[in-house]
C-alpha cells in the first residue's frame, strides 16, 4: 500500500529524474529520500527507477505508477480542501424553517445570497413551520435556523432581527369601519375574531389579546386559520375580523378585505432569525453572517429571553 508522502516523493523523483534535485524540491535531505523510495519499491515488489552514477530513469513499473500516485496525491489534497471548506463554512448543510407569505420573500432573498456567496453550502428549506412549531424543532435539533416572530425566546437561543412589521386589523371590505383611515380596538369589542395557530406562543395572538385587554374586552375567537392566506379568505367571507401584518397585506391577495392601521400607538413586531447558541456548525455561522449583512436592521441579541 502506497502512502501519500511516498507518492509525493516518488512523483518528485519521477519529474526531476535526479535524487538531489528532488530532495531540494521536497525540502528534505537526499539520504532519507533514497530510503523512502527503496521502502516504496519493497512494498510494491518492483524497482521503480534505474539508477547509475550518471542518470536516473523510470522503469516500466515506475511509469505505470505515475497515474495512480498522481490520483492519490490529488485525492489527499481534495480531502484537505474539503475539511478546510467545512471548517470555514464554505460547505455544509443548514436546515432553515419558516412559514407565512410575509416571510417567503425574505427566505428567497437569503437563499439567493447564500447560493451566490457560498455555492458549496446547502440551504435546506422547510416551509409551514409556524413560529411555535419552528421553535420546538429548533430546540429538538430538527432545524438549525428558524425565521419567525416571538415575544419570548429561550435563553439557550441566539437571534438577530431581520425586519420590523406593523400590526394591522383585517376587516371585510363591506364592514362598517372599512372606510376609516384608522380603527381603534375599542370599536371592535363586539366582533368575532379569527387567529393563527400557536395560542399563547404566537406573537400575533398575544398582540390581539394585549390590544383587546387594553381596550377593555376579551376577544371572542371563532376560528383558527391554518395560515395567513386562509385567514384573509375567512375575513373576506365575513366569518370575523383578524389581526395581521403589513407584510401580509403586501404579499397576499386581499380581495374582499381591507387592512387598516390601528389608532392605538404600539410597537412593531420583530421578525427574527433564531438559532441554538451552542451550535458550532461553521455553515450555520456563514448563513447567519450573510443574513446580518443583508438586512440592515439585523443585530445579534443572544440575551433576549423576555418580552421586548
Amino acid at each position: 500500500m502506497m502512502e501519500v508522502h511516498q507518492a509525493k516523493a516518488f512523483l518528485a523523483v519521477a519529474e526531476e529524474l535526479h535524487f538531489g534535485r528532488a530532495a531540494t524540491k521536497l525540502r528534505v535531505a537526499q539520504p532519507p529520500l533514497s530510503r523512502l523510495i527503496k521502502q516504496l519499491e519493497k512494498g510494491m515488489g518492483a524497482e521503480l527507477f534505474e539508477r547509475s552514477t550518471r542518470h536516473v530513469a523510470l522503469t516500466p513499473a515506475g511509469k505505470a505508477l505515475i497515474e495512480p500516485a498522481t490520483r492519490l496525491v490529488a485525492t489527499s489534497e481534495e480531502a484537505k480542501q474539503a475539511v478546510r471548506h467545512a471548517v470555514s463554512g464554505e460547505t455544509g448543510r443548514v436546515r432553515l424553517g419558516f412559514a407565512g407569505a410575509s416571510i417567503n420573500h425574505k427566505v428567497g432573498e437569503l437563499a439567493r445570497q447564500v447560493k451566490a456567496k457560498r455555492p458549496g453550502l446547502m440551504l435546506e428549506l422547510h416551509s409551514s413551520q409556524f413560529s411555535h412549531l419552528g421553535l420546538e424543532r429548533l430546540l429538538d435539533d430538527s432545524l438549525d435556523l428558524v425565521i419567525g416572530r416571538w415575544d419570548f425566546i429561550p435563553a439557550e437561543l441566539n437571534s438577530c432581527i431581520l425586519a420590523h412589521e406593523e400590526v394591522m386589523v383585517v376587516l371585510p371590505s363591506n364592514h362598517r369601519l372599512a372606510h376609516q383611515s384608522r380603527v381603534s380596538m375599542a370599536s371592535l369589542s363586539e366582533e368575532s375574531w379569527i387567529t393563527l395557530p400557536g395560542g399563547a406562543v404566537s406573537a400575533l395572538s398575544n398582540r390581539l389579546n394585549s390590544l383587546a385587554m387594553s381596550a377593555g374586552f376579551v376577544p371572542r375567537v371563532v376560528q383558527t386559520a391554518p395560515d395567513s392566506w386562509t385567514l384573509v379568505v375567512l375575513v373576506g367571507a365575513e366569518i370575523g375580523c383578524a389581526v395581521s401584518l403589513d407584510s401580509v397585506r403586501d404579499n397576499v391577495s386581499s380581495d374582499g378585505v381591507v387592512f387598516l392601521p390601528l389608532a392605538e400607538e404600539q410597537r412593531p413586531l420583530e421578525v427574527r432569525l433564531v438559532w441554538r447558541a451552542s451550535d458550532r456548525n461553521p455553515a450555520l455561522r456563514s448563513v447567519v453572517q450573510i443574513a446580518r449583512t443583508m438586512f440592515a436592521q439585523a443585530r445579534p441579541t443572544g440575551e433576549l429571553n423576555a418580552q421586548s
